[in-house]
């Protein structure tokens, strides 16, 4: 090889003594960093560098300001004697000042530990795995009430800091002291690339920005960057680098520009990657395991399966659903009994167990419905054509039938593969006109009114069963068909056939749920819905009693018939915030396997079991229900994986952590657009409820729009009015004015774009009128008409 094509052999190394050997050998040595700078035709790549030395990186002041960390040997010690406890750091949304750890491990007395004061939360991350040491009883707080956001520009003001972790001390009783601690040491950094916005440093020419998340409870990250200018008002992603101990804020560099603020495709994707939500393109492994079209039933796939085409089954569905998981039928017997018939979608026909299709759709989870935008958990081929009962085509089904008398009694169950032909495919509003028709008595309508009438009975029966009926103020907007932008938005109205498809679907899931216990009593896959633990009803029993009602809440059966008392002919509105409350003291549902737990009560629908099996084309756990179920009736034959206890709880695990976030995203989309939707409004009142008093604030409820959001009393450079905050009661006294919990106030709603990272819907209070406080009322209301609007199906 001639001299000139000779390759040149360079060696990166960040590891000092390697660097010095390689260079005593006469090989060319650089540090990363080096290497990176000499790169000069790139200067940006500068800024993709990680601050890689904890140590070196330390702002020059110099001044400690937290605790060491306790190295991983110290750390496994003291778990072990008990001196400290491992748990999850959970930051505080409303409170940077503030946050919790759960302790891993099953002490009931000790599951939540509270953390109070920058010193004490010692630069622990959101979802780091951390060591704590409990602090004497005497220094013990209560969870603040305050609502305190970081928003302070010079780092280095920490006696500012103090001053404000002087306002989280609140005089309370003894009873209100929660475990307090401090974090010693972290045992696993749970850090991911954060998306959010550059605060530009106010001192010209610098290199060092902030970097504040989107995530409100993410501290902010100082970066290093040469492309300030260009980067302000863009949405980036950067990744934290460490967190040294005399510094304000951790260190971090530059990993990506997403696009501009504001911008409905960039906001859309920093609210997926946020969420963790997997939404690239179906890749082509994937893609190439789905059936050839044009696809038919063959007479293999008739094997095993019952043909039902003759029955007159039909969907109920939102309008514009084309994932359509369910269809129903109900016809007379000979002997006078009902035939009642719940088909659903066999997906688990089309995605084999182990292929790369059923490894995605498991990675994914779920289906994420956005307000314009849906993530499909299977490519369209199969949710919106070949596994959606459409209507007037073969579809294959997983068919559950019962065999009922006229007081909806269940006399036998049955389960089988087959093919459907559905008749209809109509809306809620569409079979609710056929129900009430007096001129329609077709068979489709037939068949309707007899599952009408047999979902009222179960309705009853399951109400008084103890099963909860709770509210969500739930709005759906209405899009511009050009510009896709929110012009309209309503609350969800709800019909009687909306329930009649809710009340089949829970008994399908409750007797499926049934079967395949019965048959895999170690390995099944089920739902269960914790009861509350009692104090979580206290703000519910508070605010009942301010209003002089009692809630009960030592059942299900006991909370659901309060409720249902719970009644004033002056303030028809008041049970629905009840209600609405009463959502916010609830557990959360999850998954699990039935061989690792012994509690498998469902309290919201007060069932003692309960599963996921109605909707397979937008829920993994009903693919794998589906599986169990088919070996159960000896449709489809079993695989390993399936009675493997341990695999399916770590299966469980990834489902409840991606539906939790699937409703995080779902919610984050229903603020952006109502963002949207303000933004093009300008500035109205409107009638509100109180939710929640907090010491500095009032969290309210606007009906109209099924908005939330928080009337903020202490505003920087404005007088402070004199507040008294009460927890017994719970009350919060401005000036002269008390406010209670559900008190009807009036507001002024408008959007404030002075924070571009974090654009805010911002309430003012108008009425009651306290001088220098409310605000006068300029605006007037507007009329909002009465749209269609998509349903999710029923997510129990």
């Amino acid at each position: 090889m001639s001299a000139e094509n000779q390759l040149r052999v360079i060696f990166i190394t960040n590891d000092r003594k390697n660097k010095e050997k390689a260079i005593e050998e006469g090989i060319p040595a650089f540090t990363c960093e080096e290497y990176v700078k000499s790169l000069t035709a790139n200067p940006e790549l500068i800024d993709r560098l990680a601050c890689l030395s904890e140590e070196g990186n330390e702002i020059d002041s110099g001044k400690i300001i937290f605790s060491e960390h306790l190295p991983l040997s110290k750390l496994q010690q003291g778990i072990k004697s008990g001196a400290y406890l491992q748990g999850t750091f959970r930051a505080s949304r409303e409170n940077y000042l503030e946050a919790t750890v759960w302790v891993h491990g099953d002490t009931e007395d000790n599951k939540e530990i509270i953390l109070q004061g920058l010193k004490n939360l010692n630069r622990a991350i959101h979802e780091d795995i951390v060591a704590v040491e409990l602090l004497p009883k005497n220094q013990w707080v209560a969870p603040s009430s305050v609502v305190l956001l970081d928003e302070g520009q010079n780092e280095d003001d920490m006696e500012k800091e103090e001053e404000r972790e002087c306002t989280l001390k609140t005089a309370v009783s003894e009873k209100m002291l929660k475990p307090t601690g401090r974090v010693v040491g972290i045992i696993r950094r749970n850090w991911r690339p954060y998306c959010g916005m550059l605060s530009k440093s106010d001192i010209k020419e610098s290199r060092r920005h902030l970097f504040t998340p989107a995530d409100k409870r993410i501290p902010r990250i100082r970066i290093e960057t040469r492309q300030a200018s260009t980067l302000e008002g863009q949405r980036i992603i950067v990744a934290i680098d460490g967190w040294p101990r005399n510094s304000r804020y951790p260190n971090g560099h530059f990993v990506k520009n997403l696009g501009e603020v504001g911008d409905k495709e960039t906001e859309t994707e920093v609210l997926l990657l946020e969420h963790d939500v997997p939404h690239q393109p179906f890749s082509q492994a994937v893609l190439s395991l789905l059936p050839k079209m044009p696809w038919s039933i063959t007479e293999k796939d008739m094997k095993n399966r019952e043909d039902l085409r003759h029955l007159c089954v039909c969907s109920v569905d939102p309008p514009g659903c084309t994932d359509i998981d369910d269809a129903l039928h109900c016809r007379e017997l000979e002997n006078g009994n009902l035939e009642v018939g719940v088909h659903i979608a066999d997906v688990s026909y089309f995605i084999r167990p182990g292929n790369a299709l059923d490894q995605e759709s498991a990675r994914r989870g779920t289906t994420v419905y956005l307000c314009e935008k849906r993530i499909d958990m299977v490519p369209e081929l199969l949710s919106s054509n070949l596994c959606s009962l459409r209507s007037n085509v073969d579809r294959l089904a997983f068919s559950c039938i019962w065999e009922m008398n006229h007081n909806a009694e269940i006399l036998k169950t049955r389960f089988t593969k087959s093919v459907i032909n559905s008749k209809a495919s109509l809306t809620y509003a569409e079979a609710q006109m056929r129900i009430d028709s007096s001129t329609m008595n077709d068979s489709i309508t037939t068949s309707l009114r007899g599952l009408n009438k047999l979902a009222k009975i179960l309705k009853k029966g399951r109400i008084e069963n103890g099963a909860l009926t709770l509210s969500s103020p739930e709005v759906r907007f209405h899009m511009d068909s050009e510009t896709h932008d929110p012009i309209d938005l309503q609350t969800k109205e709800l019909r009687e056939t909306n329930s009649m498809v809710e009340e089949f679907m829970l008994l399908a899931n409750i007797s499926v749920a049934k079967k395949i216990h019965e048959e895999f009593s170690e390995h099944a896959l089920l739902r269960k819905h914790p009861a509350p633990p009692p104090s979580n009803y206290e703000i519910l029993v508070k605010a009942a009693k301010s209003k002089n009602l009692e809630i009960k809440t030592d059942t299900a059966k006991a909370l659901a018939d309060s409720l249902d008392q719970a009644d004033s002919l002056t303030f028809p509105y008041l049970n629905t915030l009840l209600r609405i409350l009463a959502t916010r003291c609830m557990m959360q549902a999850v998954y699990f396997c039935s061989g690792m737990d012994t509690d498998f009560h469902h309290y919201g629908l007060a069932s003692p079991i309960y599963t996921h099996f109605t909707s397979p084309i937008r829920r993994y756990a009903d693919i794998i229900v589906h599986r169990l179920l088919a070996v159960a009736v000896g449709a489809d034959c079993t695989y390993p994986e399936l009675t493997e206890k341990h695999k399916l709880a770590e299966l469980c695990k990834n489902l409840n952590f991606r539906h939790k976030m699937a409703q995080y995203a779902q919610r984050a989309s229903v603020a952006f657009h109502t963002q949207l939707f303000f933004k093009s409004k300008g500035i109205v009142s409107e009638e509100a409820y109180i939710l929640f008093v907090r010491k500095n604030a009032l969290v309210v409820l606007i009906p109209k729009y099924g908005l939330e959001g928080t009337v903020f009393f202490e505003e920087k450079d404005k007088p402070k009015p004199r507040l008294t905050y009460d927890d017994e009661i719970p009350s919060l006294k401005i000036e002269d004015t008390v406010f209670h919990i559900f008190d009807k106030v009036k507001v002024k709603i408008m959007l404030d774009s002075s924070n571009l990272q974090h654009q805010k819907i911002r309430m003012s209070l108008v009425e009651p009128q306290i001088p220098g406080i409310s605000v006068p009322t300029d605006t007037s209301n507007m009329d909002i008409s009465e749209p269609e609007t998509k349903k999710k199906k029923l997510q129990k």
